[in-house]
């Protein structure tokens, strides 16, 4: 659950405070290094997702670029120390899903429903496969946000707490055993290094 502060559910907070962290953009030719790192990245992330992609389609970058910027502050939020993760919660990644999905399903059926339906039926499927190829692939359909929103909390919940099991046996030994705790403390760093990167993947 979220925690709760002075009657205020910490979610709220932490899903409107990483906006602050980026930077207004400016009408100035020259800005800041940070903005100028940060429209070298959305211009790089942009052209290497959209350039394989039909002309028609980077109409989606507007939508799906600050999409991708929100979930890479909201999952990097988690490594800090005394923050809540909002992306480790299920309703919350079902709820981004769910809508995007079902805008490409009813999307590819308006524009273009024979090559949104033949992805349901592959070419040269026996006859005696045909229904139960059907009903398969149309299972598939309806599961796939599911299936990326429980991998988006389980990967991050999972990190998330081999960090905190590590810190608390780091701080139990480190009265007793300073050299095995000096080996944790190298081993957390190392999993918060891996963690930064398992926290942009999934976004």
């Amino acid at each position: 659950m979220s925690p709760v502060f002075m009657g205020i559910p910490l979610i709220l907070l932490a899903l409107a405070l990483p906006w602050i962290l980026l930077p207004n953009p400016t009408l100035r030719w020259l800005s800041n290094r940070f903005l100028a790192l940060q429209n070298w990245a959305i211009g790089n992330a942009t052209q290497q997702l959209f350039s394989p992609i039909n002309p028609n389609g980077h109409n989606w970058a507007i939508l799906l670029i600050p999409l991708l910027l929100f979930l890479i502050t909201l999952n990097m939020l988690g490594i800090l120390p005394y923050t809540f993760t909002p992306t480790t919660q299920l309703s919350i990644n079902l709820g981004i899903a769910t809508p995007l999905w079902l805008a490409t399903v009813i999307l590819g059926m308006r524009k273009q429903p024979t090559i949104a339906l033949s992805h349901i039926l592959p070419m040269g499927t026996p006859n005696l496969l045909i229904p139960i190829l059907i009903i398969i692939e149309t299972i598939s359909l309806f599961v796939r946000p599911v299936a990326l929103a429980v991998r988006m909390t389980a990967n991050l919940t999972a990190g998330h707490l081999l960090m905190q099991l590590i810190a608390t046996a780091g701080f139990v030994l480190m009265s007793n055993m300073p050299v095995i705790a000096l080996n944790i403390w190298i081993g957390l760093f190392l999993l918060a290094l891996l963690e930064m990167a398992v926290a942009m993947i999934p976004a």
